[in-house]
């Protein structure tokens, strides 16, 4: 079995009236590589009349962002083309690339109506070689992302990217990065092998679950070392898992608000292309 390294809780750091716990960076890990950043919104419930989520057009370059759409919806648009409103239980997943601007708002029903909100976003880190790539964006509804029973049906995996036993997420990663959500019953037993020349992201969304032989619990990030294989997680309650494995680039990291580079010079030309509309110009509508 993998060795777990550390368990680390969420830090709480609230936007506003947004309930959100941040994984990924924290004191104690600032990224596993290829794995940036990871935001846990909510969950939390909205009244009628609401101002909806926060995140107004705002640019990204180098790397690229997988938004799980755990309880609400989501509202996308980028300079890209990129526009779908995705409900609950569905993904966006947008490359950045050489860069666009994007606005993640809640869709006019759900500040009309309210209701519950829970969403998590994951930076993927772009190598070198991949930082200027054409932007992309595609949205799924929760019907169609692939969903695999296991051990009788108490574990359910929700296959995103890369494929997970014999099965290929609706996503093609462009650098072979497989993302999943792992949803257990009480009891359930999920063991699965991940090439130890991978690195692990395995963030724990709610419940408590032993994973090789250590407990983790809600908002836990537990971090894998490279010395074995085998994983076994069980259920001690109803519980939900992001897990995702990647190989690391070993690159240097240079990061700037929404920009992701390698050199501090590549920061200061992003800056410099969002500001002189390189990266899409906005327009309201």
């Amino acid at each position: 079995m993998r060795s777990i390294r550390g368990k680390y809780k969420a830090t709480y750091a609230p936007m506003g009236d947004l309930l959100t716990y941040r994984a990924l960076p924290t004191r104690e890990v600032g990224y596993i590589d290829p794995f940036l950043f990871l935001n846990h919104h909510g969950p939390q419930e909205y009244g009628p009349f609401n101002q909806g989520l926060p995140f107004g057009p705002h640019p990204h370059r180098g790397f690229e962002t997988l938004t799980y759409i755990l309880a609400g919806d989501i509202t996308h648009r980028d300079t890209g083309g990129g526009n779908s409103v995705i409900k609950e239980g569905g993904i966006q997943w947008m490359t950045a690339g050489r860069g666009l601007i994007h606005a993640e708002v809640s869709s006019e029903e759900f500040k009309e109506k309210g209701g519950a909100v829970e969403v998590i976003q994951i930076w993927l880190n772009l190598p070198a070689k991949l930082k200027m790539t054409a932007p992309n964006y595609t949205g799924l509804q929760k019907e169609e992302i692939p969903e695999l029973a296991m051990d009788g049906g108490k574990v359910s995996v929700r296959l995103i990217s890369g494929a997970f036993n014999g099965t290929s997420g609706p996503v093609p990663s462009l650098t072979d990065i497989h993302m999943t959500s792992l949803h257990f019953k009480k009891g359930g037993v999920l063991i699965f092998a991940v090439a130890a020349d991978r690195n692990i992201l395995f963030y724990v969304v709610n419940g408590r679950l032993n994973v090789n032989g250590q407990t983790a619990g809600t908002h836990t990030l537990v971090e894998f070392d490279d010395d074995g294989e085998d994983i076994r997680v069980e259920a001690a309650e109803d519980s939900v898992v992001i897990f995702g494995h990647g190989r690391p680039y070993n690159e240097n990291i240079v990061a700037h608000g929404p920009f992701v580079m390698n050199s501090q010079t590549e920061i200061m030309q992003a800056m410099r292309d969002y500001q002189t509309g390189k990266m899409g110009i906005w327009t309201e509508g």
